[in-house]
């Protein structure tokens, strides 16, 4: 059967799946909406986990950055994988202790204001929004290219989707939902990078294959005989060398910005809502350790894969069309073509692709070929010549880890509409099937929302991911932290550290992303920090703002005080929190 009978049928039957588990696990109450009522057990809360946590951007994007990058692209690993393990360890069991529906409560609460509470439900709204830019737009390239329609037909299919379950079902359907996702997407990401690391280095593991030698079978996948015995990576280096650019293996970024940025992703990781909220819908502060226990397991068999999906995909790529005639290029560069995410132009005028450095439209450049980095990922099955019916495989996994997360980010804008904004500040008294009414109808409008940001996104996938953790990183990450463990910080030093950080952070990334473009390079940017980095510097300034006018001010109220150090102890909270 072909790669389109195959996907439809693949993703036909998860599709399926998702819509029938939001049906059987729709929200009937609040508490069903917010956090599933309390009910998920931990080995199942983390493997929802584990679903939400690797977006497009782990799936689709991460091994093709790393692809490109080569070591430079370990950031993003780094980053993601350490972030989840700080998320586990300072937050998460707190937070469940505290056992609230959303982070703009906990804030709110802990800082006994409602505008903290409000330039939190701002913040979370702000970065909810620009994630899910990211998970729109890799729905759209997963359905322009195996769908066979056009990426912004794709999104829209895709909003519909997330639509129907994550407003009928909630956190409860969305929680089921995501487990069958996980299946879904670490079946689609394993059985590819298996098959071809036998094929180049007869090993089963993928984490072994990338640094084991060559067999004979593999040099002639490869067609060069004389790369049977070497290892793979060297193999790789030296195709890097030929085309003009640095080893595969070397690392050409400053290294003071590999150093912000993975930090930056790390601590943004922390401060994610839609990560945060799922420490609520376990029943006991124990499951919610088990739980971060269990999540990191699942996340570890994907972001350990990666690498070597990133080594076999690069290798495959080059190998298969640099210095090819155009007339003779391998089917799976024709069928991308058609979407515009990889192009070819004779610049020399002799019908042969050629692989060099620089960008494919600079005509100052020799290099001809085009090739979108969120593709790799997708691709890398056709590019093996696997059987068909793995690429179809690789496309519902893309879209399950895409929607997955889509669908939790979503939960937590409409979260942040209805309980935050609505429930809590607007019309206390309204009733628990209002406040559902107006969860579902916020969830609808962030859809839409969405899904423009999917037509329009403001980058490739990881990127705009990267843009949200940092926005996460300089808003959300300092305030938690010292609300948790800080007895002095006040309401009026957690909102001018969290405006001072996301604003600072905000505009530095649209500065040099949109208002002065030329000068996005390492030579321009402050102090060597790249836009993906800043967010570190944009935490610091947070902490060091929020100190210095808790200071000056009054200190938190000894109820308060209180509160934050019955946080750190077992046994109940010593009191509830008030508003003032």
């Amino acid at each position: 059967m072909s790669i389109l009978v195959w996907t439809w049928i693949i993703t036909g039957a998860s599709f399926a799946l998702y819509i029938y588990i939001a049906y059987w696990a729709r929200a009937k109450t609040t508490g069903d909406f917010y956090v599933a009522e309390k009910s998920i057990p931990a080995f199942m809360n983390g493997m929802a986990t584990g679903a939400d946590w690797m977006s497009a951007a782990s799936f689709i994007s991460m091994a093709g950055l790393i692809s490109f990058l080569g070591r430079d692209g370990s950031y993003y690993l780094m980053g993601w994988t350490g972030g989840y393990v700080l998320l586990a360890m300072l937050f998460g069991p707190y937070l469940r202790k505290y056992g609230k529906f959303t982070i703009p409560q906990f804030i709110g609460d802990r800082y006994y204001s409602n505008f903290a509470r409000t330039i939190a439900l701002i913040c979370a709204i702000f970065v909810s929004f620009t994630y899910v830019a990211g998970q729109m737009r890799g729905v759209g390239v997963v359905f322009s290219r195996f769908m066979d329609v056009g990426i912004n037909t794709g999104v829209i299919i895709g909003m519909a989707l997330v639509f129907f379950y994550a407003t009928l079902g909630g956190m409860k359907g969305i929680t089921f939902t995501q487990v069958a996702q996980y299946v879904v997407l670490i079946t689609a990401y394993m059985v590819p990078a298996i098959f071809i690391s036998l094929q180049f280095t007869g090993t089963v593991i993928p984490q072994l294959g990338y640094g084991s030698p060559i067999t004979a079978e593999g040099a002639v996948l490869l067609g060069d005989p004389s790369t049977q015995g070497k290892y793979l990576l060297d193999v790789l280096d030296g195709l890097n060398k030929d085309l003009g650019l640095a080893a595969y293996t070397s690392g050409q970024r400053p290294m003071i910005d590999v150093f912000f940025i993975t930090m930056s992703l790390m601590i943004g990781t922390a401060g994610l809502p839609h990560i945060l909220i799922r420490f609520f819908t376990v029943p006991k502060i124990r499951d919610a350790r088990a739980s971060a226990g269990w999540a990191l397991i699942f996340i570890a068999i994907l972001y350990t894969t990666a690498p070597a999906v990133a080594v076999f995909a690069r290798t495959n790529f080059v190998k298969s069309i640099n210095n090819v005639k155009y007339e003779a290029a391998p089917s799976w560069f024709k069928n991308w073509e058609k979407t515009k995410l990889v192009g070819w132009k004779d610049k020399n005028g002799d019908g042969i692709m050629q692989i060099r450095k620089g960008k494919w439209d600079d005509p100052k450049s020799e290099n001809e070929v085009k090739i979108d980095q969120d593709i790799m990922v997708l691709a890398n099955p056709e590019i093996a010549k696997l059987p068909n019916w793995t690429v179809g495989l690789v496309g519902a996994g893309g879209l399950a880890a895409a929607l997955s997360t889509a669908a939790g980010l979503l939960l937590v804008i409409s979260a942040a509409v209805s309980h935050d904004l609505m429930k809590a500040m607007i019309k206390p008294d309204m009733s628990e099937k209002e406040e559902l009414w107006w969860a579902r109808g916020g969830a609808g409008v962030a859809v839409i929302i969405a899904g423009l940001f999917g037509i329009y996104p403001p980058g490739f996938v990881a990127q705009v991911v990267a843009f949200a953790f940092g926005l996460a990183a300089a808003s959300f990450f300092p305030a938690i932290l010292m609300g948790i463990f800080s007895k002095k910080v006040n309401k009026e030093g957690a909102v001018s550290g969290m405006l001072a950080g996301i604003i600072f952070t905000a505009f530095y990334i649209w500065w040099y992303k949109w208002g002065d473009p030329a000068s996005n390079n390492p030579a321009g940017w402050w102090m060597g920090i790249s836009p993906e980095g800043i967010g570190t510097v944009g935490a610091a300034l947070n902490f060091v703002v929020a100190y210095a006018v808790s200071s000056f001010t009054k200190a938190p109220p000894e109820h308060i005080q209180d509160l934050v150090g019955s946080l750190r102890y077992p046994g109940k909270l010593v009191t509830e929190p008030t508003q003032h």
